[in-house]
């Protein structure tokens, strides 16, 4: 075996203990490389359970955020997921293993070219990606029936919720008085069901497309 597959078999036996028991997240853990989406001079580290830096100040998160935002989600094959940032791509690639399309937003279309290069190397074919401000969602495309928000939104995402099917589920980090909280929304008619998941650290929800990026 391999070091990489020891460390990644480690790593999921982390997610286990940690208390990550959706098969279907797991199994796209397993098959992910995250080797290939952390920055450059990280790979040693790759199978951490651990935030890594990226490009453009952006992070990977840690894989027990990606496995419980992906568990969270409770994704069948037959779901049209939005995720909102798709930094490196390697929460994409997760999604893409179990969803039937996943659509990507990024404001930084340099990290974005990199994500679609990783996506082609793992011949990952049902992921739709566009430079954009994921703060608006994909009004062209909605309603979806999963939203993943990987930037801390500064209040509860209503915008985002309004492109949500009946029934859907959104999985956001958002900010508040005492920190920020991944919260699970799901969407009952009018009614908006909210969860509060786990204590986070996200880098900001930003508006716009970055320059130069």
């Amino acid at each position: 075996m391999s070091e990489p597959d020891a460390r990644k078999i480690r790593l999921l036996m982390e997610l286990r203990r940690a208390g990550i028991s959706d098969s279907g997240a797991l199994r796209a853990i397993e098959k992910t490389p995250r080797d290939l989406f952390v920055g450059p001079g990280w790979q040693d580290r790759a199978y951490e359970d651990s935030a890594l830096p990226i490009e453009c100040g952006q992070t990977i998160s840690q894989p027990f955020i990606v496995a419980l935002m992906t568990q969270a989600l409770e994704l069948n094959d037959r779901h049209k997921v939005l995720e909102i940032g798709t930094g490196s791509g390697y929460q994409t690639a997760i999604l893409s293993r179990l969803a039937r399309r996943v659509y990507t937003m990024e404001r930084y279309r340099s990290l974005l070219r990199e994500a679609q290069k990783r996506f082609e190397a793992l011949k990952l074919t049902n992921i739709v990606a566009l430079a954009a401000d994921g703060g608006k969602g994909w009004p062209d495309q909605a309603p979806f029936d999963r939203i993943i928000v990987t930037a801390a939104a500064p209040v509860r995402p209503d915008v985002l919720l309004d492109q949500l099917k009946p029934d859907g589920i959104m999985v956001a980090p958002v900010n508040s008085e005492d920190g920020q909280h991944l919260i699970r929304y799901r969407k009952h008619g009018e009614e908006i069901e909210e969860e509060m998941l786990a204590d986070v650290r996200f880098v900001p929800l930003v508006e716009g497309l970055a320059r130069g990026g």
